[in-house]
């Protein structure tokens, strides 16, 4: 008796150490994550795994390149030639080492821009597309809040250089970064290891700065921007996919360059290690409480942890929300009402006319049968009678 009672004591002693809770990853790696502001987004479905500190304003230094590149490439033509004025020339900072009056194609300064994180080439695509960086800035902001969704978001140049009114967050650059990766354009660029570069100023192969993307040293990396400058400190957008997850990891405000890339690779454990892509089928069909039929018209995808146990709930609005094995919300979709029977047969009845339309229609109808089939009966009396006349001759 006395050994049962150790045993058992000893086993509460242990659960009581060593809880099991499936959220001690979340809080494992936030101990992990050393910069001051982080998240990991789910780039297909918008769902957030993690997040630290990211609805915070923070300087992004040259993170904001992601923003320019591809608002260039949606809203300018990559075929157009641009050229160097003495304002890009003198950018300070990385540069591409472009000359005043040189010509260059729109593309080849986003390739400068993403992959040596040309000021430079920042300040070319802004006086090209808008006329001058202010007035870029005003349509590149509006663009970004109406277009891109971003909340937290107002940049003042295309490039990133420190103005303590150039402020972003790690949420808002992850939605800016899954907008982005939508673009093939801008997804074979953002992956480019290096490109040979010829300029009148600069002979050269450019290397991607984001090391992850140059050395590959991630498993399923797609692509990266880092950035620096004193008062943001190091920042970094990341991007992965493996099978049928597709991540995107921000750090923003890390003291030092290995510290953010060592923040990123740790996002990326945790995401792909904890969790996995599920879907809901197109035309599967849901009953609400008032016995109310919803159907889906697509695919639906969302999130949810590795075995993780879910429960769809419609609710009378039509919105199905996903819920894991803790009752938390996963994700939620507006489905389409079906419509029933009756309201079938009432759709129908507006299509047809009322009765009194029915028999104004009727009594028009034989009144004009009234004057038609006489009339008949006379021409084809009156060429009956042409023929027979016309036999006869013959």
């Amino acid at each position: 008796m006395k050994k049962i009672f150790i045993c058992v004591f000893s086993a509460i002693l242990v659960l009581g150490l060593f809880p099991f809770n499936s959220q001690a990853n979340n809080e494992n790696i936030e101990v992990m994550v050393e910069s001051h502001s982080a998240i990991l987004l789910d780039a297909e479905t918008g769902q957030i795994l993690y997040e630290k500190n990211s609805k915070e304003k923070l300087p992004p230094a040259s993170i904001t390149k992601i923003a320019t590149a591809i608002y260039a490439i949606e809203k300018g033509n990559l075929d157009d030639i641009v050229t160097v004025s003495e304002n890009a020339r003198n950018a300070d900072g990385t540069r591409v080492y472009l000359e005043v009056g040189e010509k260059v194609p729109l593309k080849k300064l986003i390739q400068g821009l993403l992959l040596n994180s040309g000021n430079d080439a920042g300040v070319a695509i802004a006086e090209h597309m808008s006329g001058s960086v202010s007035s870029f800035a005003e349509e590149f902001n509006e663009y970004l809040a109406t277009e891109v969704g971003v909340e937290h978001t107002y940049f003042m140049n295309p490039h990133g250089l420190f103005h303590p009114e150039h402020v972003t967050t790690a949420e808002d650059m992850a939605k800016i970064t899954a907008y982005a990766m939508q673009n093939e354009t801008f997804r074979e660029i953002f992956n480019t290891i290096e490109l040979k570069w010829s300029g009148e100023g600069w002979d050269t192969t450019i290397i991607n700065h984001h090391i992850m993307v140059r050395d590959q040293s991630y498993e399923g990396i797609t692509g990266g921007k880092n950035g620096f400058v004193d008062e943001s400190g190091f920042t970094l957008v990341t991007t992965a996919s493996r099978g049928d997850l597709s991540l995107i990891a921000v750090t923003l405000n890390a003291k030092s360059s290995n510290l953010a890339y060592n923040d990123a690779a740790a996002l990326f454990d945790y995401g792909f290690n904890h969790y996995e892509t599920d879907s809901i089928q197109s035309n599967e069909k849901f009953t609400s409480s008032d016995q109310t039929v919803f159907i889906t018209t697509e695919k639906l995808k969302y999130v949810k942890k590795i075995g993780e146990t879910v429960t769809k709930d419609i609710l009378s609005t039509g919105e199905l929300v996903v819920k894991g094995q803790e009752n938390q919300t996963i994700q939620s979709f507006k489905l389409e009402k079906v419509k029933s029977k009756e309201e079938n047969k009432q759709m129908k009845s507006e299509i047809v006319s009322s009765p009194e339309i029915n028999e104004e229609n009727t009594n028009v109808g034989k009144n004009h049968l009234t004057y038609i089939v006489p009339f008949s009966i006379v021409i084809t009396s009156i060429i009956s009678i042409f023929f027979y006349f016309q036999v006869r001759r013959v």
